[in-house]
């Protein structure tokens, strides 16, 4: 028996970015154990900062409290944005004509984060996306604005606001004995590792004990 991990992410958060290097680990350390998806959950403008030296404030904040050597860079800012299409649906898209890992998706945060760049462009989204993921830019951009992608992402960001939590990254531990853990807005390692230890324990004594005593009694 397996357990399902999901990472509810915007692909514009700077917490979703620092969040990458544990999802990296985890997928290591439990590989052929957790089955692993990431899915969309677009933030809307409450998401947002409203101004410059805000976005500043909050990246000055975060990166001293994941230790970085380098700092976030806001030149993707927008006033007044609602949602960031373009890099989410691109991420998205990606998938469809067959990059299915974290490729694409970390290009764009990466262009977005660190290097300050306007990926809500969605020129220049689908420039780097088709770079980064070895695709053609046209099928790209074409498959990111059909119908088709922005319902998914939508229906992601439904899912994700229906576990009534609010931050991004949100991890959702999911056990087929129908155990389930949330961590909303958790970017470093250590206690989501620990859960999914104690989860696989109970997968592992639950076979166990079918191997001794098969399925339980009908009535």
């Amino acid at each position: 028996m397996k357990l399902k991990l999901t990472m509810y992410l915007d692909v514009i958060s700077s917490w979703c970015f620092w969040a990458q290097p544990a999802w990296e680990e985890l997928k290591k350390r439990y590989a052929g154990q957790v089955d692993f998806e990431w899915k969309i959950a677009l933030m809307d403008a409450s998401g947002f900062p409203k101004s410059i030296e805000q976005a500043n404030w909050f990246y000055r904040r975060s990166g001293m409290m994941m230790r970085s050597p380098f700092m976030l860079k806001p030149g993707w800012f927008e006033p007044d944005l609602k949602e960031c299409l373009a890099p989410n649906l691109i991420a998205e898209a990606a998938r469809d004509l067959g990059v299915a890992d974290d490729r694409v998706r970390m290009a764009l945060a990466n262009a977005t984060e660190r290097e300050g760049q306007h990926t809500n462009d969605w020129e220049l989204a689908a420039d780097i996306g088709a770079k980064a993921g070895g695709l053609e830019k046209a099928k790209l951009l074409e498959r990111a604005r059909s119908p088709e992608i922005e319902a998914r992402a939508r229906a992601s960001t439904a899912e994700f606001q229906a576990l009534q939590v609010t931050q991004r990254p949100t991890f959702l531990v999911d056990s087929e004995i129908g155990d389930r853990a949330i961590f909303s807005g958790f970017a470093k390692l250590e206690p989501i590792a620990a859960t999914i230890d104690a989860m696989l324990d109970d997968l592992a004594a639950y076979a166990s004990h079918a191997a001794h005593f098969g399925e339980p009694p009908p009535t």
